[in-house]
């Protein structure tokens, strides 16, 4: 290869040392002004100027590339899973290249490249002659001025300051045929040839030069219409790649109709190869033979974003992609514009947090019980799992197949990501159903009450005005109405009726705490509306949002993260889904930063609503407990006629929700059957075998103990009743916020039906709600009289004993011994009962008499 630099015949650049740029400008306007000047009557002084207020050279950009989507399998390797890119282009150094390949670009577009400095004078003049003679078209640019052109064109698509008539306008002064952009190449050229080397120069030319449509450089090109890469291509595949250079619309080896122009082009890049030395007979002719049809050109388009990736990755690898296109990636930049430019950059590999094992699973699960092919109904199925204390996506998956392209099967494929929210998927979220109860059980433990509290079930509708809300109440109207599910009644306190989910306990505990607060601390933990604001402040505060039954339509991946938060002791980490991002050298720039920080939500408020969450694993959840030695807390959830089921779960280490339901519609899933199983049952058939994997890579770990104060609650007296009548005794225990419980009948020698004894008794500090078990006089006791201090015998005890009501008087006996007392002999000396024992009149009383000797 001849030497790099100024050589003998190197006229321009021998010339710009002994001119100056100003003579230059001279000599160049001499060349091609002169036949303008009698055209246009424009002055040679004009184009000296903008000649001369040119910088002095341009600097080669690095271009945008291709960027790589990958997760890490569990050995720890990065595998690609998808690309995009802003431009189809993969930058490769000079000695990526073939040989053929480079001299293809010399011989076929610059044969004096390693000669001239930048402006190649004798095609100059020899391009003005013809120009003004009309002989020739051609514009005698140098690989170094369409370099220049290359960059000035991408730099200005590439603004994203420009609008779109900036855009417009800063192209077409790069690429308008005229004089004065004519010089300013020359100008830039002859400065880039003055900082650069030609190999850099050569190096950046075949990575910028376009390949027809949205594809630039010779090794994307390669790949795109060869299946191979630049180092490996042959002299017909290297000289049909620079044929396009020419001219990337007509030339381009995307359509068909284009390959004959092509192959003529090639053709002639051949010979010269070929004349320049750069190929031997042998190889001009077989390159020559080569033909360029459908048997030599391969249609390998390139594949740009995430549907095109696998199936199991195209909906994590879509979240991450609107990760970016929000600014919430600071690794690529401080700002949302900065991050956007870095991106479009491209050359980066953003490497996800997913685990392809559990992702895996749980696209196959959500897809064999959840089918997309269902068409009796939409059914829809999504699973998210969120780590605690770092927020990582673990899984995120969905029955349906993701496909933005507007081109997938409506019925198995959507472009909405069923997990997410609007600003991540374009969905507007499901109402939560009782997975929105543990919001409720935070609110009433965050207000000083405990899981010991206890309400009775049986109550059905309470009047609105009870609930304060000041967020948006006051509530008017008539009296808020619903049911328990399985029409549970009688007494539950927070842990039962958390465990059965039981609607009327929660609205109860609603009815003890502002709704604001309900709504204030969910926020807290990053619940919010899916379409709605993301600090969660326009969640609804109606009393039906207690049990879920209001349009708070939440996301399952919020729900995830959400429950993770009460898991892990009130603190809240937002989800975040790419783990590293490595450049192009290979070197990390990092990854999402997990954003975690205390909520509003207290640990031991948080500890004490994950113990009474741990019930619900034998509760309603039962049927999704793994039950292999990984501890879970949870909540079910079934909305307004079975429309949406839910599960959501947390162990120690990782959060998970699965909801199945109606994309759209109002199937009830409790009235249909899919796949012989009933449809609100599908959330438990999905989430317990998938936690099972999940569990084998984050095993084990406990939850902390709940807080001894919060087990009790708010702490009340039972009010001391005795002597009243049942009615007044209700009236006093329930304005004691406690419950009454009718204990039955006792015997008692007051009136009967007088209160006669409670349990616990008077006095007792009990959690609000206790029940308060009342017994009831019978009126069939009496004390039961002295018949041993009068030192009287048996008859007559017994006598008197009958007078006062007791006929059941039997005998006992005791024989006399040395030192009793004078004159007991054959007298009653013991009585049971006791004297003034209040007992039924009905029992059997015993006489013990003292006597010589007993049978």
């Amino acid at each position: 290869m001849p030497a790099q630099g100024s050589s003998a015949r190197s006229l321009l650049g021998a010339g710009a040392g002994l001119l100056g740029f100003s003579a230059i400008a001279g000599l160049l306007v001499t060349v091609m002004v002169a036949p303008a000047i009698a055209v246009t009557g424009m002055t040679a002084n004009n184009s000296i100027s903008v000649f001369q207020e040119m910088p002095d050279y341009i600097t080669i950009d690095k271009q945008h590339e291709r960027n790589t989507i990958a997760v890490r399998d569990v050995e720890g390797n990065i595998v690609p899973v998808a690309t995009w890119f802003d431009q189809n282009r993969e930058e490769v150094t000079l000695d990526q290249i073939d040989d053929d390949l480079r001299w293809a670009a010399i011989d076929g577009e610059d044969r004096r490249f390693y000669e001239h400095g930048g402006v190649d004078m004798p095609s100059l003049i020899r391009a003005a002659i013809g120009q003004a003679t009309g002989t020739s078209a051609s514009g005698a640019s140098t690989l170094t001025m369409q370099l220049v052109r290359n960059i000035l064109v991408l730099r200005a698509v590439n603004n994203l300051e420009y609008s779109e008539e900036e855009r417009k306008e800063a192209i077409e002064a790069a690429t308008y045929p005229d004089l004065n952009r004519k010089l300013r190449e020359m100008k830039l050229a002859i400065g880039m040839e003055k900082k650069y080397s030609k190999d850099e120069i050569l190096a950046a030319y075949l990575n910028i030069v376009g390949m027809g449509s949205n594809t630039y450089g010779v090794e994307a090109g390669a790949q795109r219409f060869f299946g191979t890469s630049a180092k490996d291509v042959t002299p017909a595949q290297a000289a049909s790649l620079i044929a396009i250079v020419q001219n990337p619309v007509k030339n381009t080896l995307i359509y068909p109709e284009n390959y004959e122009r092509n192959e003529k082009r090639r053709n002639v890049i051949l010979g010269w190869m070929y004349t320049q030395g750069h190929l031997d007979k042998a190889q001009y002719e077989e390159a020559l033979a080569t033909p360029v049809d459908e048997t030599t050109v391969s249609s390998n388009p390139p594949k740009s974003g995430c549907a095109v990736a696998a199936v199991e990755y195209r909906l994590p690898c879509d979240y991450a992609l609107k990760s970016v296109l929000n600014g919430e990636v600071s690794s690529l930049g401080s700002t949302r514009d900065e991050q956007l430019e870095r991106w479009r950059q491209g050359g980066l590999t953003l490497v996800l947090s997913i685990n392809p094992d559990t992702q895996a699973t749980a696209v196959s699960l959500a897809q064999q019980y959840a089918p997309a092919e269902e068409s009796r109904f939409k059914l829809g199925a999504a699973v998210a799992s969120v780590q605690l204390g770092t927020g990582r996506i673990i899984t995120m998956a969905q029955n349906k197949v993701f496909d933005d392209t507007g081109m997938g099967d409506p019925l198995t494929t959507t472009a909405v990501n069923l997990t997410a929210d609007a600003t991540h998927g374009a969905s507007k979220g499901f109402q939560p159903g009782s997975t929105y109860k543990p919001y409720v059980l935070l609110a009433f433990l965050n207000a000083g009450h405990g899981l010991n509290e206890t309400f009775n079930a049986s109550v059905r509708q309470v009047p609105m005005a009870k609930f304060q809300d000041t967020c948006g109440g006051p509530h008017g109207g008539s009296d808020f109405k619903f049911r328990n599910d399985a029409g549970e009644s009688g007494l539950y306190n927070v842990t039962r009726g958390t465990a059965g989910s039981v609607n009327s306990v929660f609205v109860q505990m609603a009815m003890e705490v502002d709704q604001c607060d309900i709504a204030k601390l969910a926020a807290s933990i990053g619940v919010h509306r899916a379409d709605g604001k993301a600090d969660g402040s326009d969640l609804a505060t109606l009393p039906s949002c207690s049990i879920g039954g209001c349009e708070n339509n939440i996301a399952p991946l919020t729900q995830a993260a959400a429950y993770a938060a009460i898991a892990n002791h009130g603190v809240y980490c937002k989800p975040i889904i790419v783990d590293d991002i490595i450049d192009s050298s290979g070197e990390s720039i990092g990854g999402q930063a997990p954003e975690c920080g205390q909520s509003l939500v207290t640990p031991a408020v948080a500890d004490t609503a994950t113990h009474a969450m741990q019930s619900v694993m034998s509760g309603t959840a039962a049927a999704s407990n793994p039950r292999d030695g990984t501890p879970y807390m949870g909540k079910t959830g079934t909305t307004d006629e079975a429309r949406h089921t839910w599960m959501v779960g947390s162990s120690p280490q990782v959060s998970t929700a699965v909801w199945v339901g109606n994309i759209e519609g109002k199937q009830n899933l409790r009235r249909i059957n899919v796949g012989g199983i009933q449809a609100a049952v599908l959330r438990h058939r999905i989430f317990k075998p998938y936690v099972l994997k999940l569990d084998t890579y984050f095993p084990g770990g406990a939850f902390a103990a709940p807080d001894p104060a919060l087990l009790k609650g708010v702490q009340v007296n039972v009010p001391d009743v005795l002597g009243l009548t049942p009615e007044q005794a209700k009236s006093a225990i329930e304005l004691a916020n406690l419950s009454f419980e009718d204990g039955g009948e006792m015997d008692s020698d007051l009136p009967v039906g007088t209160v006669v004894a409670t349990d616990p008794p008077a006095g007792s500090q009990v959690p609000k709600g206790t029940a308060v078990k009342v017994f009831r006089s019978n009126g069939q006791a009496a004390p039961v009289p002295d018949v041993v201090t009068p030192n009287q015998n048996y008859n007559d005890a017994k006598s008197a004993l009958e007078e006062e009501g007791f006929m059941n008087v039997t005998p006992g006996c005791v024989e006399a011994q040395p030192g009793d007392p004078p004159g007991t002999l054959d007298k009653v000396v013991a009585q049971d009962p006791a004297a003034g024992s209040v007992v039924n009149k009905g029992i059997q009383v015993t006489l013990t008499v003292r006597k010589n000797s007993c049978p």
